[in-house]
């Protein structure tokens, strides 16, 4: 029921996640909290539909993997993810009948607008993901968020903005629950797609089968005999902006530690992408000709994209600066 993003494939499908009910309506929810909400609504319909539910907090993510087993909803994906890059990359084109939003986070506080979820670019995306006759179902609590979403959605140019009472079962959620024992109210949209745009996936991979492919983001060093480890540094590199993607990647080579089988060393990267964070293992390992290859690891499930090959490349340069002299770059 848990998956990790390395789970995925990109873009995935319902027949692959849900094989004993590929056919039943799809949903994704952004922000499930500890999962009250979606028993409660999958109750309303004569076979739960599956289930796809985003959520950055651990704790949350266990509390909620344990309600749904007792519900008996067994077909339901959880992981713990941002939900941009999620619907971005795992999310096929038309394929969901409703994504859910819930009283998500309103960043209240002047100049966080910026990290609000419901905004223009969020229901460009939403529409793409969206089967004709889909929606976003928003409930919240906050006046001013409310009106903020309303607002995006009309400035997107892909959505029709619809005023209703919120479902039951999203005022069976902990916050919703606690609004109303205050005697406060909630609002609720729908915003249905106007027309549904074309928005790509990105450039994500899956970690090869074998790690000897060549799709592994590798390259070939010889290094110096001089070459001291303690001389590692934290280092930070940036780079990869576009007009599209203006923050492009950053890489942080954070530590370099001796490999378990003291053949090499190993250096633990973090890469930021946008929403997406990963941490890496890249591997300077030995090999029979004297040379050393410098490749990412397998370890953790990585997902190799535009600044995990980075982070390898941030590698093999620091190594050249040390003396190394590189034979082959494949990345």
């Amino acid at each position: 029921m848990i998956s990790r993003l390395s789970d995925f494939h990109f873009p995935d499908s319902a027949a692959r996640l849900y094989p004993d009910t590929p056919g039943r309506p799809w949903v994704l929810e952004v922000g499930f909290g500890d999962g009250r909400f979606w028993p409660h609504y999958a109750a309303t319909f004569p076979e739960a539909p599956n289930y796809l539910g985003v959520e950055i907090s651990g704790v949350s993510l266990l509390k909620a993997e344990r309600r749904l087993r007792a519900a008996g909803l067994t077909n339901a994906v959880l992981t713990k993810l941002p939900a941009a890059p999620l619907i971005r990359e795992v999310v096929p084109s038309a394929a969901l009948d409703a994504i859910v939003v819930n009283f998500p986070d309103p960043w209240p506080k002047a100049g966080h607008e910026e990290h609000r979820l419901l905004r223009a670019p969020f229901f460009r995306l939403a529409a793409s993901r969206l089967k004709p006759g889909g929606a976003v179902l928003f409930t919240t609590d906050h006046d001013e968020y409310f009106e903020f979403a309303c607002r995006e959605a009309e400035a997107s140019g892909v959505m029709r903005v619809e005023l209703t009472d919120p479902p039951p079962a999203a005022l069976e959620t902990k916050y919703a629950l606690k609004w109303r024992d205050l005697g406060l109210g909630a609002h609720h949209a729908r915003f249905v797609p106007t027309r549904h745009p074309h928005v790509p996936h990105g450039t994500l991979a899956r970690y090869p089968d074998s790690e000897d492919s060549p799709a592994v983001p590798h390259a070939i060093l010889t290094l110096p005999p001089a070459f001291d480890p303690s001389a590692f540094q934290k280092h930070t590199a940036r780079g990869g902006q576009t007009r599209e993607d203006p923050a492009g990647w950053t890489v942080v080579l954070l530590d370099l530690y001796r490999s378990l089988k003291q053949d090499g060393w190993v250096v633990l990267a973090h890469v930021v992408e946008g929403e997406l964070t990963q941490e890496v293992l890249i591997g300077i390992t030995g090999r029979e000709d004297g040379s050393h290859l410098v490749r990412l690891a397998r370890f953790g499930g990585p997902i190799i994209t535009p600044g995990v090959k980075a982070a390898v490349g941030v590698v093999t340069d620091w190594l050249e600066g040390q003396g190394a002299v590189v034979r082959h770059r494949g990345y």
